[in-house]
């Protein structure tokens, strides 16, 4: 079974909903990971995605997170929010993770938190919370089944993975203790299947809109794929679609795709 599964930060679906749907359409994707919504549950376009042949689980609040799985391929055992993760700035669960069983794999997105700045309350929240997906993810991250975390972490793995690292200095995303929450994160038996190089120099997923960020390729890959064994077994092809960051009214993330056989 050929399946093409992505992820995307579409940075507010609302104002990315018709570049959204005719994307789905011409890419092909059989199973969407999609970050901040920028919505309420109630609306989100899910009768506009079922008339596509998508089902989806939403968890959304219309505040500045909400994440969603969309599938053409089946969408079963559905858990809203992250086991055991921590709130903030309370006790209160934000909206940044959603997992499900689309046809043969097993698949959660995520929005990890930014951190803010590394003496922010926020930055700890971010470590916490990668901890806690660590612990929700292990099970199936061992396990036999084709499984996957997709999102946008908000880290870049490696100094690689940001068009200079000396703009970074003293600032969240290329630390080492978000870096090490990554690698324990792979260790539970995840590994990045978008290798690197792609068909370019940097394959980076995320850049500001300001100064130009886009067309100087001064960008960040924060937006990861993590597969277990038999889903990075499975894997045909993996690229990320820079041409869905051009034009008028893009997200300033692209979508990362991968091909499977299953």
């Amino acid at each position: 079974m050929a399946l093409r599964i992505a992820t995307w930060n579409v940075n507010s679906i609302t104002a990315r909903l018709p570049r959204l749907l005719a994307w789905l359409e011409s890419s092909g994707t059989d199973v969407l990971c999609i970050q901040e919504t920028k919505c309420t549950a109630e609306a989100f376009p899910t009768e506009q995605l079922r008339e596509l042949g998508y089902a989806s689980a939403v968890v959304a609040d219309g505040r500045w997170n909400g994440v969603a799985l969309v599938s053409r391929v089946g969408l079963e055992d559905v858990v809203e929010g992250l086991p055991g993760g921590p709130g903030y700035p309370d006790d209160e669960q934000e909206p940044r993770a959603v997992s499900a069983t689309c046809g043969p794999v097993r698949a959660w997105s995520v929005y990890v938190p930014n951190g803010r700045e590394v003496d922010h309350a926020h930055y700890g929240y971010k470590l916490r919370w990668l901890e806690a997906l660590k612990g929700a993810v292990a099970q199936d991250a061992s396990g036999e089944r084709p499984f996957a975390v997709l999102g946008d972490f908000n880290i870049a793995p490696s100094d690689e993975d940001v068009w200079d690292r000396s703009k970074f200095d003293g600032l969240t995303h290329v630390t080492p203790a978000e870096r090490e929450a990554l690698a324990a994160l792979r260790a539970t038996g995840l590994s990045d299947v978008v290798p690197r190089p792609l068909k370019y120099e940097h394959p980076f997923t995320y850049w500001d809109y300001r100064e130009l960020g886009f067309p100087k390729n001064r960008g960040m890959r924060i937006d990861l794929v993590y597969g277990n064994e038999p889903f990075a077994g499975a894997v045909k092809d993996a690229y990320v679609d820079r041409e869905e960051r051009k034009g008028k009214g893009a997200s300033d993330h692209a979508p990362v795709v991968v091909d499977l056989d299953l």
